[in-house]
């Protein structure tokens, strides 16, 4: 549900298609929408570019939007979402996802990440294969379980946990060469 008449107002408004509303509603969720884009794009062009596509899937389908279902954050980060999804697999047509179902789990030490700031950690995420950045960010920050990713990405479980395994063990071996495990 909206948090207040204000979202209620730019709500009504981008249903009526009124460019002021939407543009309301764009600079509302800017900043995080543009994180999340960033953890998925290999630069901040492409980060623009899906911004911009999920955006205007947002703008198409306001009508669809239930506040009995899910937050206004929610529904639009869902489709941002999906957007960079959308993006890397036109960006990457040539990937053929591997179908691997045992993984071992390489352990990253938790106080190196901590002093790390977020800017560095998302250099060395960028620095992944797409596939396995995507599995990385899919599952570690967003939330989606190993089912959820396979959906999303037309891969198994097994293939998702094999990528997020593989992105961990980068990630490790590039603290490593950095000299801070």
């Amino acid at each position: 549900m909206p948090t207040d008449w204000l979202d209620k107002e730019i709500l009504d408004g981008c249903l009526r298609n009124d460019r002021r509303a939407q543009e309301q509603l764009y600079k509302q969720f800017y900043g995080s929408m543009m994180s999340l884009c960033l953890r998925y794009a290999k630069n901040q062009d492409d980060a623009l570019e899906v911004l911009h596509n999920g955006f205007l899937k947002v703008f198409k389908n306001i009508h669809t939007y239930d506040s009995a279902k899910a937050s206004l954050y929610t529904w639009i980060r869902t489709i941002v979402v999906h957007a960079a999804i959308d993006f890397l697999r036109q960006k990457d047509r040539h990937y053929s996802p591997m179908e691997i179902e045992k993984v071992a789990e390489p352990e990253i030490d938790s106080e190196v990440i901590q002093k790390m700031k977020a800017e560095e950690i998302l250099k060395l995420v960028r620095k992944l294969p797409q596939a396995t950045q995507t599995v990385f960010n899919l599952y570690v920050v967003d939330g989606y379980t190993h089912k959820e990713i396979g959906q999303l990405l037309g891969i198994s479980e097994g293939t998702s946990k094999w990528h997020l395994s593989e992105a961990r063990r980068q990630l490790k071996k590039l603290l490593q060469t950095m000299h801070l495990v």
